[in-house]
């Protein structure tokens, strides 16, 4: 598995302390883009929070994803997590170290008072000694946040002090795209109360034996109703203990609402957002416990488009930090297709310039601190794919086409846009995990990508 080492370097140690005026949680900051460019430590907030502990809360719900890993445990993750300002709200973003659950803590205008952010997006440091200050926090005495360094920080920043350094995988990287790209399919299929969240969810059960079958839940009324069958509306939960992170914040659930794909009878990716005073917290889980985001294929399509390069290039200078991204309205700025416009989005949803809400049914803009384009060029199928065009293994036959592989030739067929293929992946998976890599070189070379020319 291809790996690099991320530095994360800070002015300082994130803390709680105690002041005249009230508490103050200082978050810093790493390296990260803002509209002005890259900087060492962005300054994205300073104010009073509206519901001082529920924020704690979510804030260590997402660093409890950050340090977690749900399949392998023996090996936790590291990472700390990633803050977006998007003018109207913070969004503190963070993946599991095994790559199969995504949390997002999105505090809305209503829970900063208010006040408006900075926009851009870098790590923060949640290090040990905060989680414990924050885990001992009780009260609503007013709270003060500032996510960067402070004004007199900011002039005595003549170095970093406090360095980590963490290995970043590549299929990490490429499960942040992933999560996006499976997101961007779900609809709101449940909905309960704050009480029904509470009851639901701790009367789940805390592990699933490995090689059962997923457990799927349906609304029944003002409840979820679990069962191993996947009825008409049903969401899908693998891995139910998976969502324990959400317990840090059962106690201020205003509401539950759970977001997945139509069932086709298959294991699926899903949603669920516990709704707070100002804030939402959400965990997308893979589907699989032990299948992380990153082998699911979503966005190969999109990559595989020498045009979506180009596009991706207008669209991201049209994004803007905006905490909403309207398709329509970027369609109309760029005069491309709608088609063209969601390709791009994609693409930028790769090189982590994307992210998408379920709740707002929209994509927001970011960019990840880290060089993101590395899961592109690394992705093993799309790579194994411009090696079969470069070899000119691929023949094209009106609706049908020929891939030699090594010893073997593979049959890839199109039937209403869709291509499947006689190997062994398309037999496991019949393009639930997005295309093999000798369907994805037919799409190459029938777009003209790659140099490759049809017989």
């Amino acid at each position: 598995m291809t790996r690099s080492v991320q530095a994360l370097a800070y002015a300082r140690p994130s803390s709680l302390e105690s002041t005249a005026s009230g508490r103050l949680l200082g978050l810093e900051t790493a390296g990260g883009m803002t509209p002005r460019g890259a900087e060492a430590h962005p300054r994205f907030f300073a104010g009073f929070l509206a519901a001082p502990q529920v924020a704690a809360r979510g804030l260590l719900a997402v660093a409890d994803v950050a340090a977690a890993r749900y399949y392998q445990r023996t090996r936790p993750g590291s990472l700390d997590p990633v803050v977006t300002g998007n003018g109207d709200r913070l969004r503190f973003e963070s993946f599991s170290g095994c790559g199969g659950v995504y949390a997002r803590l999105d505090v809305l205008e209503e829970g900063l008072g208010g006040t408006e952010t900075g926009h851009g997006t870098t790590n923060v440091d949640v290090n040990n000694p905060l989680r414990e200050a924050l885990s001992r926090m009780t009260g609503d005495d007013p709270m003060h946040l500032r996510v960067g360094p402070d004004e007199v920080a900011v002039s005595a920043l003549g170095g970093s002090v406090v360095e980590k350094k963490v290995p970043l995988p590549d299929r990490w990287l490429r499960g942040f795209a992933e999560a996006q790209v499976a997101s961007a399919r779900f609809d709101l299929r449940a909905e309960l109360t704050g009480a029904e969240a509470v009851r639901f969810l701790r009367g789940l059960p805390r592990t699933q034996s490995r090689g059962r079958a997923p457990l799927w839940v349906a609304q029944a009324g003002r409840t979820l109703r679990p069962t191993t069958r996947p009825g008409w509306g049903a969401v899908c939960l693998p891995g139910p203990d998976r969502l324990v992170a959400l317990e840090r914040v059962l106690r201020f659930a205003t509401a539950l609402r759970v977001y997945g794909p139509l069932p086709d009878g298959v294991a699926a990716p899903s949603a669920w957002e516990v709704t707070l005073p100002g804030m939402r917290l959400t965990l997308t889980l893979s589907p699989d416990p032990a299948r992380g985001f990153s082998g699911e294929g979503g966005v190969l399509e999109a990559l595989a488009m020498d045009d979506a390069a180009a596009d991706a290039e207008l669209i991201g200078v049209l994004l803007a930090w905006e905490p909403r991204i309207d398709p329509a309205d970027l369609t109309e700025q760029s005069g491309l297709t709608v088609d063209r416009v969601r390709a791009a989005l994609t693409r930028l949803g790769t090189a982590g310039r994307v992210g998408y809400d379920v709740a707002d049914a929209a994509y927001f803009h970011r960019e990840l601190p880290y060089d993101a384009d590395r899961a592109e060029r690394h992705n093993p199928r799309l790579v194994s794919a411009r090696q079969l065009v470069a070899q000119d293994a691929v023949t094209l036959d009106e609706e049908m086409a020929t891939v030699v592989s090594g010893e073997r030739r593979y049959r890839v067929r199109e039937a209403d846009g869709v291509l499947s293929c006689t190997c062994t992946w398309w037999t496991d998976y019949r393009g639930r995990r997005g295309p093999c890599k000798h369907a994805l070189a037919v799409r190459m070379v029938r777009r003209g990508a790659g140099g490759a020319s049809a017989a």
